[in-house]
């Protein structure tokens, strides 16, 4: 007697269905095509988890690039004086000081230009 495995075949096609609930057209009706866009849409959804990283990241540096260049300071060089005097803020919250709080983002710009002119 031979096996037909019909309800795993039925709880595999049906969970690829409700991933691709919302699809346009045959992508949330058919099997094979919904398949086909599930799996694009799953390593779609990983490759952009990393390039939001990436993405925030040089928004930060924008913003911070931009806070730097109001009291004449590069970024980079911002940064090489932050390193020199042993401040350890990410970009992230380097931003956020840039954005609400000036009389410290102030401070550490003054932090950076002592180190970097002695």
């Amino acid at each position: 007697m031979r096996v037909k495995g019909s309800t795993p075949t039925r709880h595999r096609r049906k969970k690829v269905l409700k991933l691709a609930k919302g699809y346009f057209g045959s992508k949330h009706l058919l099997y094979r095509t919904a398949h086909e866009q599930v799996m694009h849409s799953l390593k779609y959804s990983y490759t952009h988890r990393k390039q939001t990283k990436r993405e925030m990241r040089k928004l930060w540096i924008a913003r911070i690039n931009a806070a730097c260049r109001m009291y004449d300071l590069s970024y980079s060089k911002f940064m090489h004086g932050l390193k020199l005097a042993n401040v350890t803020v990410n970009r992230k919250m380097l931003s956020e000081i840039a954005i609400h709080d000036e009389n410290g983002f102030k401070d550490l710009i003054d932090v950076a230009k002592k180190q970097l002119n002695a």
